[in-house]
């Protein structure tokens, strides 16, 4: 028996999208003295000959603005678990200098893991042409609807670069709110729901099978040291389910469905419109983010891009996870994508 949360979630993580309709402090916008300090830390980095992945916090230095994201971090950890940082002037630079500037805010977030079997630690979030429903795609590299999940790090960071011709808004939904939800309507889900599931890690695992999941059940929910985690991605768990024969048992399809339902119901969800410029923040344990299909635009250098890093926190700095809940590609506690053999 896994331990459970002693009733509802009743803090500020347990939040409403209308909880915002007139409510924007979740919105910072940079001010000239923070674009100031991030243009010096730039041109100190550049001037050693430092790219993103090496550098850290103390050779790209915030003096004012680096606290002020230890208050973002405050906030996420905390507070909402969710931050929308406004105003990078990302026409400003060329490409290698966006990511050295957003490789030097994310050293004051924590530690950077890898996203996928290639080692990225800034992904690019775009339409490449893959089918989303061929075997063992990644969502990101597509343009089809992303169902509600959370990703594998304690943090997420999607930054808009460019935005697609329609389509591709982003929604976002309190994971401790869907739990209150189930509480109250679905208790008998809650069993389930801590013992987890399986998850399918769609050939980039430690073994060289592409029908590879995880060895153990990942709980969807987690209770532990005083915390209420979530790791959801129903797409990995149904695949994962059919990949090992193993078909779910009606009690945890309606389980699985029902977060999925939950998570863009208008009464529960907040929908954020992402300019360019604007960097999302998000706690994986407290918020599940979606989007919608979009439609790209002819040119290739107008098409849809986010760049995305996940993100640990540092020892001391992190909550704590369960060991079975902290492993998520076979690869170890709290440890992104497996690298491919070289």
């Amino acid at each position: 028996m896994h331990p459970r949360h002693n009733g509802p979630v009743q803090d500020r993580s347990a939040w409403r999208g209308s909880d915002f309709d007139s409510d924007d402090s979740w919105i910072y916008t940079l001010n000239d003295s923070d674009l100031a300090e991030l243009d010096a830390a730039l041109a100190l980095v550049t001037e050693k000959g430092l790219e993103a992945r090496a550098f850290s916090r103390e050779e790209f230095p915030l003096p004012t603005f680096g606290a002020r994201l230890g208050d973002i971090l405050d906030e996420l950890e905390n507070g909402r678990g969710f931050i929308l940082l406004r105003g990078l002037p990302i026409d400003r630079y060329d490409e290698a200098a966006m990511y050295r500037l957003y490789w030097g805010m994310a050293v004051y977030l924590g530690d950077m893991i890898s996203q996928n079997a290639k080692g990225d630690l800034i992904g690019r979030v775009e339409d490449i042409g893959v089918d989303y429903h061929s075997f063992n795609a990644r969502g990101y590299t597509t343009s089809a609807k992303l169902h509600p999940h959370n990703d594998s790090a304690d943090l997420v960071g999607l930054l808009c670069m460019r935005q697609a011709k329609t389509g591709g808004a982003t929604m976002i939904a309190s994971a401790l709110t869907i739990y209150n939800e189930i509480l109250a309507a679905h208790p008998d889900y809650l069993d389930v729901l801590y013992d987890g599931f399986h998850y399918d890690i769609r050939g980039e695992g430690t073994t060289s099978d592409p029908n590879e999941v995880t060895r153990n059940r990942v709980p969807l929910y987690s209770y532990f040291d005083d915390r209420l985690s979530c790791r959801y991605n129903s797409r990995a768990i149904l695949t994962a389910a059919d990949k090992m024969k193993k078909p779910l048992s009606e009690t945890e399809r309606g389980a699985v469905e029902l977060i999925a339902q939950l998570a863009i119901d208008p009464a529960v969800r907040h929908d954020m419109v992402m300019q360019p410029g604007d960097l999302q923040i998000l706690n994986n344990h407290m918020v599940l983010h979606s989007r919608t299909a979009f439609e790209d635009w002819p040119e290739a250098e107008r098409r849809r891009l986010l760049l995305r890093l996940w993100v640990n926190r540092r020892p001391g700095e992190a909550r704590d996870l369960a060991p079975e809940f902290a492993n998520r590609y076979n690869t170890g506690h709290r440890q992104g994508v497996a690298l491919a053999a070289s």
